[in-house]
């Protein structure tokens, strides 16, 4: 089973705001508000050369809808600690998955005012 972060792809004419609120809430029924960026971050698949971006966020979630079906390809959405994260670094989809969790224990936080649509 992989380990991931919410994470997806932008709809036409949606925000990076937008998307990561609509893909939180798709991938784990949490409604999610962001309040701060905490990184950008870049990668290249050693395999198949595809690269990948990824924008991530810090904030709260408010509301758990118990009764909405995850997207097809997520099992489960789980809240685990950093040593329980730690113990299942083989299943990580990316190497980014580690960098989002340390960026984001080091405090390292940037406005949503950077963004810009």
């Amino acid at each position: 089973m992989t380990l991931n972060q919410p994470a997806g792809h932008l709809e036409s004419g949606e925000s990076l705001i937008e998307a990561v609120i609509r893909e939180t809430q798709e991938e784990t029924a949490w409604a999610f508000n962001p309040s701060s960026l905490v990184g950008i971050y870049r990668w290249q698949h050693p395999k198949s050369d595809d690269t990948y971006m990824r924008f991530c966020f810090a904030g709260e979630v408010k509301y758990h809808d118990e009764h909405q079906a995850l997207d097809a390809d997520i099992h489960q959405a789980l809240w685990l600690s950093k040593d329980e994260i730690m113990a299942r670094q083989k299943s990580f989809r990316s190497p980014l998955v580690l960098d989002c969790l340390n960026d984001y224990l080091n405090g390292q936080r940037y406005p949503l005012t950077l963004l810009h649509n």
